[in-house]
């Protein structure tokens, strides 16, 4: 392995090969809600998009490449706490050839850089911790146990914190565990609207583990509840939307 970071890692390939991310062997590693997320967004040209808590650069780096050349209209920033992660991420950025496009900024979403001002971004995006604090079997890896589970904001004080850096009429999405829809809710109550709610199931048998929430800021349209994305087939292999989504890089219209 070289000796690119301190630590041991993979580099993976994603969306069929289109982009390839540096990951650690141990630790914070991208998952399918990554890939899913980045799939729901279709910038403008010339918008701003912010990644909050963006690890190392799955959401922007997959977004980047589904859009080509398309993505150099863009301001893509990443916010992230964990400085292993930055590094990472804006070693993927440069992996991909989209280090002209990608900046990630070390920063907590609580007190953001001065580089990441606020009520500026057309559309924030975030894949929170998924776990309250302190109800959940934390893992042996420091930066892995810190992405996954809250610390010092709450989910409700999370999604406050990325409703600051949206611009008026602006847009905030989110993928969660589906048991902490309510609480995501609670937080847009008053201060967002045309709530689209996205199921997501690992079978159509399962419950729907996760779900993908688009809010508009200052709106006051109605919540829609949207019928939602099946995974994996009863054979463990991808849906057919699903294998659109993950191996061809195709958008995930939630709308």
């Amino acid at each position: 392995m070289s000796d690119l970071f301190d630590i041991e890692y993979t580099t993976d390939d994603f969306l069929g090969g289109l982009v390839r991310l540096h990951q650690p062997r141990k630790g914070y590693r991208v998952t399918v809600d990554t890939v899913h997320l980045a799939a729901t967004l279709v910038p403008r040209p010339g918008e701003k998009i912010l990644d909050v808590g963006a690890g190392t650069g799955g959401i922007l780096t997959c977004l980047a490449g589904r859009l080509g050349e398309a993505s150099r209209d863009l301001v893509l920033h990443g916010l992230e706490i964990q400085p292993l992660h930055v590094e990472f991420a804006r070693a993927n950025a440069e992996l991909n050839g989209f280090a002209d496009r990608i900046t990630c900024f070390e920063g907590d979403i609580a007190n953001p850089p001065a580089e990441c001002e606020k009520n500026s971004y057309d559309h924030v995006v975030s894949n929170p911790p998924y776990y309250e604090k302190d109800q959940h079997t934390l893992s042996p890896s420091e930066s892995r146990a810190l992405a996954l589970a809250d610390s010092h904001l709450s989910l409700g004080d999370w999604v406050s914190c990325c409703l600051k850096m949206v611009k008026p009429r602006g847009y905030l999405s989110l993928i969660q565990r589906a048991g902490r829809l309510g609480e995501i809710l609670s937080a847009l109550q008053g201060r967002a609207g045309d709530i689209v709610v996205f199921p997501v199931w690992a079978t159509d048998e399962s419950e729907a583990g996760r779900i993908i929430v688009r809010a508009r800021k200052g709106s006051r349209g109605p919540l829609s509840l949207k019928k939602g994305l099946v995974v994996h087939t009863s054979d463990g292999g991808y849906t057919d939307r699903a294998e659109a989504v993950q191996r061809h890089g195709q958008m995930l219209d939630i709308a």
